[in-house]
């Protein structure tokens, strides 16, 4: 942890950064959900959609694509 720069990061920091990232990254809810061992993707979506806001903006950049 020292050596990544992590000083105070706790495991549930880990998991959240997880998370983020592959929510970020377009990884269907879904797989996440799994990956974090929630019953359900609504789970998961709720407690990041923080992350999921600029996946709105994404979403109308590709509408918006030609």
């Amino acid at each position: 942890m020292k050596r990544a720069g992590l000083k105070n990061a706790r495991f549930h920091d880990l998991r959240h950064s997880h998370a983020t990232i592959l929510l970020k990254k377009n990884v269907h809810p879904k797989i996440v959900s799994e990956r974090l061992g929630h019953s359900k993707p609504s789970i998961t979506l709720e407690i990041y959609s923080h992350a999921t806001n600029s996946l709105q903006e994404e979403a109308a950049h590709v509408f918006d694509e030609k």
